[in-house]
């Protein structure tokens, strides 16, 4: 396995220089790396096996100018804070947003606690629409401000900690974690239940997202959104395949696969929404 390439993963992040091991530096990584590399499932789309061994996940995202999920943003951005000098380590999390009360969901979702200073932080890259922007403080209750939604963190009776994210006058749950770092083979069932099971919301779907300082851009369900602070959301239907690959590129900075099987599961994945959309 070659080593992470920290000079061209830093310039992806448009950075002369690494930013010292401060609770700054973290946030600056954290917001660069929310708004040059993209949530994007492109590779679920066309019902591949994500691949998250570090040579893949640096060379898709570094080189490819590609972005990815979960295990592989917060995956690489992991090795990347440890790298640098920070106290980083990984935690895997049950995904809420779309289960039913009660429910147990697996653990599908990885994300990253850093310790400064005594003190513990979560940091996350990679949960789409919905990611944190800024690092939040892990054992604080109240609500969270950041550039973009209010967060909220709960305890659980069970020891558990609860993400939440601000709805309107409500709360939505995100995912809910412990803190016990998850083995790399953990990750790899994790990672393999995400992009293959039947039961996953992933195989055949293109989602993305890209969050800058005062916006965040969507694609999913056959919609192009863009959020501004302060606005409305600005929503519309993707029209077609070209209007599709227009999007991606210019919207969310995605160089495509050369590959003739996109076309086609772009199509099928649109006629899919339309369909329903009816």
């Amino acid at each position: 396995m070659a080593p992470l390439d920290i000079p061209r993963y830093l310039q992806r992040l448009q950075l002369d220089a690494a930013p010292p091991t401060t609770l700054e530096g973290l946030t600056l990584l954290q917001q660069r790396h929310n708004a040059l590399l993209p949530f994007e499932t492109i590779t679920s789309l066309l019902r591949d096996a994500v691949q998250i061994d570090l040579d893949s996940v640096q060379h898709k995202l570094l080189q490819a100018q590609r972005g990815g999920y979960c295990f592989e943003l917060n995956g690489a951005f992991l090795v990347l804070l440890q790298a640098l000098g920070f106290d980083a380590q990984a935690l895997s999390a049950r995904v809420l947003l779309s289960a039913v009360a009660g429910e147990l969901t697996p653990r599908t979702h990885l994300l990253i606690r850093v310790t400064l200073e005594g003190e513990d932080w979560l940091v996350d890259t990679g949960f789409g629409s919905l990611t944190p922007t800024v690092p939040l403080r892990l054992r604080e209750t109240a609500a969270q401000d950041t550039p973009h939604e209010r967060y909220r963190l709960q305890r659980l009776e069970d020891g558990d900690f609860l993400l939440a994210a601000s709805s309107g006058d409500d709360w939505r749950a995100l995912y809910r974690f412990d803190l016990h770092a998850p083995a790399p083979v953990d990750n790899e069932v994790g990672n393999w239940y995400v992009c293959t099971h039947p039961h996953s919301s992933f195989p055949g779907q293109l989602r993305a997202s890209l969050t800058g300082p005062d916006w965040r851009r969507t694609l999913g369900s056959g919609n192009y959104t863009q959020y501004r602070a302060g606005q409305a959301p600005d929503k519309r239907a993707l029209r077609d395949v070209a209007d599709v690959r227009q999007v991606l590129q210019e919207g969310f900075g995605i160089r495509l696969p050369d590959d003739p099987r996109l076309d086609p599961a772009i199509a099928d994945w649109l006629q899919r929404w339309q369909t329903t959309a009816v």
